[in-house]
């Protein structure tokens, strides 16, 4: 039998007591689903490199037994999306760089050029954000967070590999009105929100997913936990809505367009259509420098398949 208790000291920082009182609820929970867990144990450790993975970090073990992703999903659930998540990346991506990101290792996907300071996005994953993916976008300036978009890989209900979105969040730090509307003018007027996401549809793209979508105010993760007389602060929907989405039978998500529409120079103000073409020109170069930081660590082409 599995000695799941040695994985929860893996996991957890028992010397506290909320930690230590979630490896509990850990145990008990992979015990009485043992099958399950067994199953999902050997997914990792019957590939040479998904058990490397997993010998550094145990999270994802976690991940399955915990409320995490979006509401109201099950075990068995969990538990598919992520062995899809990294057999996904493991069809796509060289093993190195598969280990790299589970291993503090980031790939920066884009820095801005404009020299008016480190502003860039990379591609990685942190312990802080598993409750809501299995990897995140970060857009920084310097060491500062901006924008983070979790996420995860998996097949929608047609069996399609595809970007699901758990969360959007935006600055938490000192004076971030004031950073938003500098990088709001960098970016040619183009909101920071909307150029995070803009970077998501452009990294689905370089990995050959087929859609986008991402959950609703009512798939959010954390309403499992939210009393029903508490609102969610955060409105996805309006986001999601305004970025052309639309929800989806399962009303906890929405689906994206795969790529952001653009007006016709007709449909621009002549006083403005300046500032749209430095615009769209920098859009176009996110585009190049996405798509050449994924090839240069996808495997060879014969092997990128999206079935």
């Amino acid at each position: 039998m599995l000695n799941f208790i040695a994985v929860a000291k893996r996991i957890y920082r028992l010397d506290y007591w909320r930690e230590a009182h979630r490896a509990v609820v850990f145990v008990v929970r992979a015990y009485l689903h043992y099958p399950t867990m067994a199953g999902f144990w050997r997914f990792f450790q019957e590939d040479v490199d998904r058990r490397a993975i997993l010998e550094r970090n145990a999270f994802p073990i976690e991940q399955a037994t915990r409320a995490f992703f979006f509401k109201g999903a099950t075990l068995s659930e969990r538990i598919r999306l992520i062995e899809e998540h990294f057999l996904y990346l493991q069809r796509q991506l060289r093993a190195p760089f598969v280990h790299g990101l589970y291993a503090d290792a980031p790939i920066l996907l884009w820095r801005a050029q404009d020299g008016e300071g480190d502003w860039h996005v990379e591609l990685a994953s942190e312990a802080g954000q598993r409750k809501e993916g299995m990897l995140s976008l970060i857009m920084k300036c310097g060491d500062a967070y901006i924008y983070q978009a979790m996420f995860w890989i998996a097949r929608d209900k047609e069996g399609a590999y595809s970007l699901f979105i758990g969360a959007l969040q935006g600055p938490n730090m000192e004076h971030a009105r004031e950073v938003v509307k500098a990088l709001t003018k960098r970016a040619h007027r183009y909101r920071t929100k909307n150029l995070m996401l803009y970077m998501v549809r452009a990294t689905a793209r370089a990995l050959s997913l087929q859609h986008i979508y991402a959950v609703s105010n009512e798939g959010y993760y954390a309403n499992n936990h939210i009393r029903r007389d508490r609102k969610l602060k955060t409105d996805f929907g309006a986001f999601w809505e305004e970025a052309g989405g639309h929800v989806t039978d399962d009303p906890r998500f929405y689906e994206l367009p795969l790529t952001e529409a653009r007006k016709t120079e007709a449909e621009i103000p002549t006083r403005k259509r300046a500032n749209y073409r430095r615009r769209y020109a920098m859009l176009d170069a996110i585009d190049a420098s996405v798509a050449s930081s994924m090839d240069a660590i996808k495997k060879a082409s014969g092997t990128d398949r999206k079935d």
